[in-house]
């Protein structure tokens, strides 16, 4: 397993980036539309690609929320890669490289039908936090946080 840190513009990332968004189309339905416009990784500056065998296998990202929050995106695992710890991995590293330049939190938001995500999320220590911004009174959204 090698984890690169880069940028939106890596071409691995939008790839695994262009997956996620077909299984999200899929996964909310009508609702898609609505979680969309606010996942576009334009100049997203913090992404990490995972590459197993030198193959892209996960991505994931984090942009400013605030001052000294960070806010955790675009997590995907490839269906090839997936049950191997990839995603935990990502979340490990995301937040790594956050504290490395000086945020004290990360907050992420998923969809209520992302079991798979939730369970990563809440086994690497993130707590249920009332839904924020855009997501307020959103039901299938749920939204934690980490004090790093």
């Amino acid at each position: 397993m090698t984890i690169k840190r880069t940028d939106s513009s890596n071409i691995d990332f939008q790839n695994l980036v262009k997956l996620l968004d077909a299984d999200l189309a899929i996964r909310n339905g009508e609702d898609h539309a609505f979680y969309d416009q606010f996942n576009k990784i334009d100049m997203i500056k913090n992404c990490i690609v995972i590459y197993i065998d030198e193959k892209p296998a996960a991505c994931g990202a984090f942009k400013k929320f605030a001052d000294d929050t960070v806010e955790i995106k675009r997590m995907y695992t490839h269906p090839d890669f997936r049950k191997r710890g990839l995603a935990t991995a990502i979340v490990n590293e995301l937040e790594a490289w956050a504290k490395e330049i000086g945020y004290e939190k990360t907050v992420l938001e998923s969809s209520l039908e992302q079991n798979e995500a939730l369970s990563v999320y809440e086994k690497s220590g993130y707590q249920r936090i009332p839904n924020y911004g855009q997501y307020i009174g959103i039901d299938k959204s749920v939204c934690y946080e980490k004090v790093l």
